[in-house]
C-alpha cells in the first residue's frame, strides 16, 4: 500500500502549472513534506486510506503565493511617510529613519511582523532585500515560511555595514550560515544601479556565478533614475548591467517601469525576470510597468509588494488583482494579463525568478508541499463559476483559512500555529512609540 502523511481534499485544485487548469473534486496526497500526488478524490481515498485526512468542501486549495520582492522589516515603518514623491519619502524619512532605528532586534521583530501578515494572507515564500538578513533568515527559519534572503551591497554605510567590503564579506557570512537548510536561500541583492559602482557589480557577478545564486536589484523604477544615469553614464542602467554580465536568468530586476521595446526584446533574449510591484508604484507615481509586453515577448514576470512602508500591506491577493487590472488599462486591452496570467505571476514565475521552482509555486508532485486553501463560500465569492477568476478578482487574503509549507501546517482553520508571535503587537506598538518621537 501506498503512504502519505496528509491528503488534503477541496472542491477545487487550482494546480497553476498546467497553466489554467482546475481540477474539480481531486485530492493531494503529501509525503515526508512533499506532494506525492493530485488526483481524483475518490481514488486518493482508495490509495491513501491511513493518511490524516483534511477536507475542505468549499475550497480552492493552490499553491501558496511568492512575493517576489519585499522589505520585511519595514512593516515597522507602515504609514510612516505616505503621500509623498519618492525622493522625499526616501531622502527626508525612510532614510533617516534607518539610521536611526535599524538594528538586529528592529529587523527581528518587524520581520516576524512581515511573516506573521504575509503566512496570513497566503504568501508562503518571500524574498527579502534589507538589513541585517541573518536576523530575518532566522525569523523565516523560525515561523516556517520559506525565504530568499539578500546578500545586501550598497555603497554608504548603514547600521548593517561601513564599507563595500563589510557588505561582502557580512552577506557571504549569511550565505555560509544557512546553506544547505531547507527553506531557506540567499541572493546577492545590489540595491540599484545608482548606489552600487562597476567594480563592486563586477565582483557581485563572480561572487554570485561561483555560488549559483541569484541577483536581486532594482532597475528602472523612475523616468529621474533613468536621466541621470545617462547624465552620469552616457548610457541607460539595463545597458550598464548588460555590459557587466548581469542580464542573464540569474537577475530578478525589480520595478522596471521604464523600457523601451529593444530594452524588453533584451530581456526576453537574456533569460532575465522581471519583478512587478503595481500598488508600490502606484503609490509613489514611480510609472507603469508594460506587463502585457513583457509578457508577449516571454520574458518571466513576478509580482512583489515592495515594502510595508511604501503599499502599506504584504497582500499578494492585492497585487494579483491590482496586476492584472492595471495591465488591461496600460494595454488598452481588456484580454492582456489574464486571471490565470496574474495567479502564474504571483506563483511559479515568482519561484523562478527566485531560482526555487524546482521546490514550490505550483502543485507538482515532488514539490514540496507549499499550499493553502482558500474558503469560497462567502457572500463576495459566489456564486463560483470560474475558481481561477473568483481567486483573483474577488477573493481577498482574509479567506485564506490553511497554510502549509513543506507539509507543516502553519495557519489551520484560520488559526496561526505559533505560540511565539503571540505578543507581537505589543511589540510593534512599542515600535511605534519610539519611531514616532523621532520622525524628521
Amino acid at each position: 500500500m501506498e503512504e502519505a502523511d496528509l491528503l488534503i481534499s477541496p472542491r477545487w485544485v487550482i494546480p497553476v502549472e498546467p497553466h489554467g487548469a482546475v481540477l474539480e473534486d481531486h485530492a493531494v496526497a503529501v509525503a515526508d513534506g512533499r506532494i506525492t500526488a493530485v488526483l481524483p478524490a475518490a481514488e486518493a481515498a482508495r490509495r491513501f486510506p491511513s493518511a490524516e485526512r483534511v477536507d475542505r468542501p468549499a475550497h480552492v486549495l493552490l499553491p501558496g503565493l511568492v512575493n517576489a520582492h519585499t522589505h520585511a522589516a519595514m512593516t515597522l515603518f507602515r504609514g510612516l511617510a505616505d503621500d509623498l514623491p519618492l525622493q522625499q519619502w526616501l531622502g527626508e524619512h525612510i532614510w533617516p529613519a534607518e539610521q536611526r532605528w535599524a538594528s538586529s532586534e528592529f529587523v527581528r521583530d518587524g520581520a516576524e511582523l512581515a511573516c506573521v501578515e504575509m503566512l496570513r494572507g497566503g504568501t508562503t515564500c518571500l524574498n527579502d532585500m534589507y538589513f541585517f538578513p541573518d536576523q530575518t533568515a532566522q525569523v523565516a527559519a523560525d515561523t516556517g515560511i520559506r525565504a530568499v534572503v539578500g546578500m545586501i551591497v550598497i555603497e554608504q554605510p548603514t547600521p548593517w555595514a561601513a564599507t563595500v567590503d563589510e557588505y561582502f564579506d557580512k552577506g557571504l557570512a549569511v550565505h555560509d550560515q544557512f546553506r544547505g537548510h531547507p527553506r531557506i536561500q540567499t541572493a546577492f541583492a545590489p540595491h540599484a544601479p545608482y548606489t552600487v559602482g562597476d567594480d563592486s557589480l563586477r565582483r557581485l557577478r563572480k561572487l554570485a556565478d561561483e555560488l549559483d545564486v541569484q541577483v536581486h536589484m532594482h532597475v528602472h523604477e523612475t523616468a529621474n533614475e533613468i536621466s541621470t544615469a545617462v547624465a552620469a553614464h552616457g548610457r541607460r542602467p539595463l545597458a550598464r548591467l548588460a555590459e557587466l554580465g548581469l542580464l542573464s536568468p540569474a537577475l530578478a530586476a525589480v520595478h522596471m517601469t521604464q523600457l523601451t521595446p529593444d530594452e524588453i526584446t533584451t530581456l526576453a533574449d537574456t533569460g532575465a525576470s522581471v519583478v512587478h510591484c503595481p500598488e508600490s508604484n502606484l503609490k509613489l507615481a514611480s510609472g507603469l510597468c508594460p506587463v502585457a509586453d513583457l509578457q508577449a515577448a516571454g520574458v518571466n514576470v513576478a509580482l512583489g509588494t515592495d515594502g510595508a512602508a511604501s503599499n502599506n500591506d504584504l497582500d499578494m491577493f492585492g497585487e494579483m488583482r491590482t496586476a492584472a487590472l492595471l495591465a488591461k488599462s496600460v494595454a488598452g486591452d481588456p484580454a492582456a494579463v489574464s486571471a490565470a496570467d496574474a495567479l502564474a505571476m504571483a506563483t511559479i514565475n515568482g519561484a523562478r525568478a527566485l531560482g526555487v521552482a524546482a521546490d514550490t509555486g505550483s502543485l507538482v508532485p515532488g514539490k514540496s508541499a507549499d499550499m493553502i486553501c482558500l474558503d469560497l463560500a462567502h457572500p463576495a465569492t459566489q456564486p463560483v463559476y470560474h475558481p481561477v477568476s473568483q481567486v483573483v478578482y474577488a477573493a481577498t487574503r482574509d479567506q485564506v483559512t490553511d497554510v502549509w509549507v513543506g507539509g507543516q501546517a502553519l495557519i489551520m482553520q484560520g488559526e496561526l500555529q505559533l505560540a511565539h508571535a503571540a505578543d507581537l503587537e505589543a511589540r510593534a506598538e512599542g515600535w511605534r512609540e519610539r519611531v514616532a518621537r523621532t520622525d524628521v
